[in-house]
């Protein structure tokens, strides 16, 4: 019965818009975030964007992603590279860079340095390697 009621092309078109409607909700929290997080702006600007973007959420959307999406990707990019940095660092020190090669190899620097005693050295090399 609702089948006959709701013809196909009504579903299509139904899918059509709420998807629409979700990529231009999408739209406007990344409008608002790029606002926020734009260091090339002032106060002044970002209140204006916002009163701007508030008042007239679809035509707003639309210009500050005309006037400023080259902006918005410069930032979109900068913050990836400081997120794939961050996980980066925390990859090396989570995983350890240095195995048992790397602490012979400072033993034997600090030995020929003269920072340890032969003996000093083949102690730490024992623990390194047991």
């Amino acid at each position: 019965m609702l089948a006959y009621d709701y013809p196909v092309l009504g579903v299509f078109w139904t899918m059509l818009i709420f998807f629409f409607w979700i990529v231009w909700i999408m739209a406007l929290f990344h409008v608002f975030a790029d606002i926020f997080r734009s260091h090339d702006m002032g106060g002044f600007a970002k209140t204006m964007w916002l009163i701007f973007v508030i008042i007239f959420p679809f035509l707003g959307v639309f210009v500050y992603l005309l006037a400023r999406g080259d902006e918005m990707r410069k930032h979109a990019i900068k913050d990836a590279e400081a997120q794939d940095a961050a996980m980066r660092s925390y990859v090396k020190e989570a995983a350890g860079t240095s195995g048992p090669a790397d602490q012979i190899a400072q033993l034997a620097s600090l030995r020929d340095s003269g920072a340890i005693t032969e003996a000093e050295f083949q102690s730490g090399k024992a623990k390194v390697l047991g």
